[in-house]
């Protein structure tokens, strides 16, 4: 790495390991929302009261309650019936993740359009993984939705850091280094400060281990190949990889030649799934 990469990895791993890292704090809408999750006693109702005070965030549940992934056989027009339909789990860790877009903005036009791309690559891959968790696994598709939005939760920090050192901020390269070497940790850190589910904290670390050994599959073996599949055909890295090689793909049950599973079994369920949460 460059004398700029080694110097900023320096830097954020010192206040990092110092407490001294300013980590991003969930909106207040999401603090409420995990609230009534934690709740034995909340109903849909007391969730409902919650989401329906953020107009936003309603619209967007009804929207995504509307996609044919979820298969309903009717339009839905109002929260109450949308969290009928969703649940109260699905709904509390959709409103989480979906409440976090506000986060993904910055006043530096660059930061912001970086921010932005990967909140949509977030939202492809969190329906995705929402899919394959229904289809291929016993794990909750609930906790696979949040997985995937919060999949690259540790980009936020080091792009705060570059928005206030404009020597990073105008290397591209330097700052792709950078993200693609500490995105991970700060990522499994922040989930741990928010207090997030402890099968989802190791997310952002382990999705990328493409020859990780696990004994069961996990989410963040959903999140690795919901990520390969966002990718199939675009000509990048990820895009081009041999699925073979990956070793998630074994665990989830699933033909490493996603390409053939998905027009096999799954391409009508995965088409609607990459603009679910979009």
């Amino acid at each position: 790495m460059s004398q700029i990469a080694d110097r900023v990895r320096d830097d954020i791993i010192d206040a990092l390991q110092k407490d001294e890292l300013t980590l991003p704090t969930l909106p207040e809408v999401a603090l409420r929302v995990r609230e009534v999750a934690d709740d034995p006693d909340a109903s849909l109702s007391d969730l409902a009261r919650v989401i329906g005070n953020d107009a936003a965030l309603s619209a967007r549940i009804i929207r995504v309650t509307n996609n044919p992934a979820m298969r309903g056989n009717r339009h839905i027009e109002d929260l109450k019936t949308a969290l009928g339909r969703l649940g109260m789990d699905y709904t509390c860790s959709l409103a989480t993740g979906l409440a976090m877009e506000q986060m993904f903005q910055a006043t530096s036009d660059l930061i912001d359009r970086r921010l932005r791309e990967v909140w949509s690559r977030s939202t492809e891959v969190s329906g995705i993984c929402y899919v394959l968790s229904k289809h291929y696994t016993n794990l909750r598709p609930d906790q696979a939705t949040l997985a995937g939005l919060v999949h690259k939760i540790g980009v936020l920090p080091i792009l705060s850091y570059a928005e206030n050192h404009p020597a990073l901020l105008a290397d591209g390269l330097t700052l792709d280094r950078v993200i693609g070497e500490l995105q991970g940790p700060l990522g499994d850190h922040i989930l741990k400060a928010w207090a997030f589910p402890e099968e989802l904290q190791n997310v952002p670390s382990e999705h990328l281990k493409f020859n990780r050994q696990t004994p069961k599959a996990d989410y963040a073996d959903i999140v690795t190949v919901a990520l390969l599949q966002s990718h199939l055909g675009d000509g990048s890295n990820l895009g081009t990889l041999d699925c073979r090689t990956v070793t998630a793909f074994e665990r989830l049950g699933m033909d490493p030649d996603i390409q053939s599973a998905e027009a096999r079994d799954l391409g009508e369920a995965l088409a609607d799934a990459r603009h679910l949460l979009q």
